[in-house]
């Protein structure tokens, strides 16, 4: 299949070119680089542009014939979202719709996208299936609900099909060290953990200790990047015009960030000091994902099935590539 993959040259979207191309998809991955790396993807395959740039999405969707396309380009940060929401409305939405349009202009059927369990808000029940009332608490939340919506839409009155993947929290790295995550800054607890294990920042900052959890700390579900990358080429495959499906994807099972910071500590075996704050606007307490759907329709199964085993590989990346995809 000839596979548009926008954002590809991000953390989740080059993990998800590197296994379309091992399973023998044409891929063209399109990335701004505000956020991506050209060293995560091979160079043959990206074309740098933006969601802006009409005229240049509708030639490259024309000449490499696409198929299918699967969505990783937006804004990401929950915590930059209620400071700047501008930017996530821009790029969140009025940029994927200048894609979706494009999309269905061409009659190009299939289309994955990259959402996110931040649409769910707090919820009342824990794990968090798809029939989970989806009431955001944050900008992020708001424009990832709100594309699924036009998704939905779209697909009623169009030759569509969709496939939205809420997922939890990515982590880890490829299993055989290529690839990994790095963003700038960082944001991300994992990498953040480990960053300070390996002595490039002080502390890791715990923000809030005084949810109603065990430790008093929030808890998320750990997904190997890798898993979630499975998902979405699995997605891919089930949609069918007109239909739209969505799942949520991940472990099951949740980890506090003081038993994350454990984790790396475990894996390290070194002592990782901790500074306590209060607590962050938009975080809600527990998230945590009931992945049955996605394991019964579609027969996904993660490799990587506990945080130790997803810990263990973003570290040996880390180890390796202190300065991310820069040369040392």
């Amino acid at each position: 299949m000839r596979i548009l993959v926008t954002g590809g040259a991000g953390y989740i979207g080059s993990h998800t070119v590197k296994l379309l191309l091992a399973r023998g998809h044409e891929v063209t991955v399109y990335d701004n680089l505000s956020a991506g790396h050209r060293a995560a993807v091979p160079k043959e395959t990206l074309v740098v542009g933006d969601l802006k740039d009409i005229d240049h999405l509708d030639h490259l969707l024309l000449v490499n014939r696409i198929e299918a396309v699967i969505h990783f380009a937006a804004s990401a940060s929950v915590g930059e979202s209620t400071t700047n929401p501008s930017k996530y409305y821009q790029n969140n939405l009025l940029n994927s719709l200048n894609l979706l349009d494009r999309v269905r202009r061409l009659g190009i059927g299939r289309f994955v996208f990259s959402s996110t369990c931040a649409t769910y808000g707090v919820p009342a029940t824990v794990p968090i299936a798809e029939t989970e009332p989806q009431k955001p608490i944050n900008p992020y939340g708001n424009t990832k609900l709100a594309f699924e919506r036009m998704l939905a839409d779209y697909a009623a009155a169009y030759p569509i099909g969709f496939a939205a993947l809420r997922y939890f929290n990515a982590a880890g790295a490829a299993a055989d060290g290529t690839l990994g995550e790095v963003h700038d800054p960082e944001t991300h607890l994992i990498p953040l953990v480990i960053q300070a294990a390996l002595g490039k920042r002080p502390h890791v900052e715990i923000f809030g200790t005084d949810y109603p959890t065990p430790d008093g700390t929030c808890i998320r579900d750990y997904i190997h990047v890798e898993d979630l990358a499975e998902a979405h080429l699995l997605a891919l495959e089930a949609i069918r015009p007109g239909k739209g499906l969505a799942y949520n994807v991940g472990l099951g099972a949740g980890a506090s960030v003081r038993e994350v910071i454990r984790a790396v500590e475990e894996v390290s075996g070194k002592i990782v000091l901790v500074k306590e704050g209060p607590r962050r606007a938009g975080d809600p307490p527990v998230l945590v994902a009931a992945s049955d759907a996605i394991r019964r329709e579609l027969g996904w199964a993660p490799k990587y099935p506990t945080l130790k085993s997803i810990v263990e590989t973003a570290w040996r990346w880390h180890r390796t590539h202190p300065n991310g995809y820069a040369k040392p």
